[in-house]
């Protein structure tokens, strides 16, 4: 009997072995220049195999390169500290990993948009890690076939070189959305869920703890 609200094709997949999440960050651009703050969101290649149509915020899996990239600035200690608490595994160290998904999140929201958060020189890219803050934390359900263990990042936009995004291979329809706007969009559950978080920060209530959200195989639903 399949277990009521999964597919056909999920209830197969819980019987497989999981794949194991990949680490990746996910960066929330908010713009203020408006009588609304907006957030930069485009939406997925029909193409891919993952989430595909869907709206999302730019983000990507982790980059070995990402180690050892360059920065303008170093994420404030709290960040730091916070990020670095999110290593799953012990042999992984959490203040180099706390870098390198901050330098993750910058970079691909600069190969998904066109957006520089910091300074380009040449093909090096400076990161302003300063300006990020950490926000929620997911992990994608164990039924799908590919699964991130995501950390969403919020900045402001106001450290943007410029506010007109570039569509990518990655994402198209690029624009800013107030997220009453977002919310009519085709989005994942967790992005929804996200965009809870995202308005509290941006009217200064920030949640005590931060959120994260994990699935099991025997509650798929269930977020902590």
């Amino acid at each position: 009997m399949l277990q009521l609200g999964l597919s056909a094709a999920q209830a197969h997949a819980k019987t497989m072995p999981a794949p194991r999440p990949r680490d990746a960050a996910t960066l929330i651009l908010v713009r203020r220049d408006s009588a609304q703050p907006a957030i930069l969101m485009g939406r997925r290649s029909g193409g891919h195999d993952f989430m595909p149509g869907k709206w999302v915020f730019p983000g990507g899996r982790i980059d070995r390169a990402d180690y050892r990239a360059a920065a303008l600035s170093e994420l404030r200690a709290e960040v730091a500290e916070e990020l670095a608490a999110t290593a799953r595994l012990s042999r992984q160290d959490g203040a180099r990993l706390a870098r390198a998904l901050a330098q993750t999140a910058v970079r691909e929201t600069f190969e998904e948009t066109g957006l520089i958060f910091g300074h380009r020189s040449g093909e090096t890219l400076h990161s302003d890690l300063s300006g990020l803050s950490y926000i929620a934390r997911a992990i994608t359900p164990p039924a799908r076939h590919k699964r991130f263990d995501a950390r969403f990042l919020l900045a402001d936009a106001s450290g943007l070189q410029t506010l007109e995004p570039t569509d990518s291979r990655e994402l198209n329809d690029l624009a800013w959305f107030t997220t009453a706007e977002a919310r009519e969009l085709d989005l994942p559950t967790v992005t929804r869920a996200v965009l809870d978080v995202v308005d509290l920060h941006i009217s200064g209530q920030r949640p005590q703890t931060t959120p994260f959200w994990r699935w099991t195989r025997n509650m798929p639903g269930r977020a902590l």
